[in-house]
């Protein structure tokens, strides 16, 4: 039984804080340890470059991201983690989507919509400051995807819309090419951490409200002792609901500790109490990794040999899928090409098959598809499979009008030659005829 695969990415432009730990990196390390999984994490430093024009802050944000993962436990001989930049498959992969990703779908993800509507508002010209590379971004994303034939992408509700987007590129790359990738599956978790920061609203560099998550201890209490709080005095009852300093709490105490905090609340606990307590709380479990973050991060060849080790181990899968990628869009080497003097001698072409299947939509398909893996023919939809066998069966007798009175009612045929498909029909009548 072929594993599940799970593919997380993480864009480098930011310095790791207690929200990416509780939210994102703890969950996802954990899931690493689960067995029948395959887990692949990595740097999305081409993604920075369209966020991010400073190289000093892409790098040293790598740095950063790359010690962190590691010292919160991640075991690189596990996983396949690796930096973006050292698949050179996933750009050229990016290329072949880009040649069957289509320019309206494009236009509808949500990052190129909010420019367009934000220069539309301010009366400019609607792709003002606009690069290809935000454009493109969905097509990047897919190819950092479906290298590594994912199951499933854990993301956050907002960025559904691009699994959606890989699933269609998936889609219509092997409508052309033959089944070639897996269509993976958005994973939202509900019971992963959102964090509040400082000022109570979610903890996002955005806002300038993040903890992060290895500042010396004591930057890490000052952080904790600027959370916003009521005005409610010391022995007066206090609300653990909307209490962002409970809520971070709540992330790092045990179940005993949690509950005693939420009695101290109601007993009237004075917030530099309750401050000093959640911080002692982050620190038995920070400190430990920051010991361990502070050792990688005065070693980078350490990380960039791990780094390393892990994108071979990664190519290992990529290489080969690339090589098969190229030569199902006909990026093949000459001399595969048959001579005209050797055709008479050459084998007879093997025989098209027939894939059946059943869709979403609750009817039953079929496909016609060559020996090399083009796909000739897709069948309409049919409300029972014994009819879709029926039109196959009058196909692989050499039934032309089968085929003429199939093509007829296909709104989407494959861009392929009616002849080429009745040449394909009739070495699958003499196959059969034996």
């Amino acid at each position: 039984m072929q594993p599940l695969r799970v593919l997380t990415g993480i864009t480098t432009t930011g310095t790791p804080h207690l929200g990416n730990y509780a939210g994102a990196i703890r969950p996802a390390i954990t899931a690493s340890l689960q067995p029948g999984t395959e887990s692949f994490y990595f740097l999305a430093d081409y993604h920075a470059l369209i966020k991010c024009e400073d190289p000093a802050r892409i790098q040293r944000s790598s740095l950063e991201i790359a010690a962190t993962w590691l010292a919160a436990g991640l075991d690189p001989e596990r996983v396949y983690f690796y930096r973006q930049s050292d698949i050179p498959e996933i750009t050229e992969l990016m290329w072949l989507l880009t040649c069957v990703s289509g320019k309206g779908m494009l236009n509808r993800a949500h990052a190129y919509k909010a420019a367009v509507d934000k220069n539309t508002a301010a009366e400019v010209d609607a792709d003002t400051d606009v690069t290809a590379g935000l454009f493109m971004y969905p097509v990047l994303m897919a190819a950092d995807i479906l290298m590594f034939k994912a199951h499933s992408i854990p993301v956050g509700r907002d960025q559904i819309q691009h699994i959606e987007m890989a699933r269609d590129i998936a889609g219509s790359f092997n409508h052309r090419y033959g089944e070639h990738f897996v269509l993976p599956e958005a994973a939202i978790e509900a019971s992963v951490a959102t964090l509040p920061g400082l000022d109570g609203r979610k903890m996002s560099k955005s806002y300038d409200n993040t903890i992060p998550l290895f500042a010396p201890p004591e930057q890490l209490k000052k952080a904790i002792a600027s959370i916003v709080t009521d005005s409610r005095l010391p022995g007066e009852p206090k609300e653990v609901e909307g209490s962002a300093l409970f809520q971070i709490y709540q992330a790092f105490a045990s179940a005993d500790e949690i509950e005693a905090l939420r009695q101290a609340y109601a007993d009237g606990i004075a917030w530099g109490e309750a401050k000093q307590r959640l911080y002692e709380c982050i620190s038995r479990t920070v400190a430990p990794m920051r010991a361990r973050y502070d050792e990688l991060m005065a070693n980078p060849a350490q990380i960039e040999a791990i780094l390393l080790a892990g994108a071979a181990k990664a190519r290992t899968l990529a290489a080969p899928f690339m090589a098969e990628l190229r030569a199902a869009v006909g990026l093949r080497a000459m001399q595969g090409l048959a001579q005209p003097q050797a055709a008479a001698q050459a084998e007879p072409p093997a025989p098209p098959t027939f894939k059946q299947y059943r869709e979403k939509d609750g009817l039953f398909y079929f496909k016609m598809v060559a020996a090399d893996g083009t796909l000739l023919l897709q069948s309409i939809g049919y409300t029972a499979p014994r009819d879709a066998g029926k039109a196959i069966a009058r196909l692989q007798t050499g039934d032309v009008a089968a085929l003429d009175e199939l093509a007829a009612q296909l709104q989407n045929l494959p861009e392929v030659a009616p002849e080429q498909i009745r040449a394909a029909l009739e070495v699958l009548y003499k196959a059969t005829q034996g």
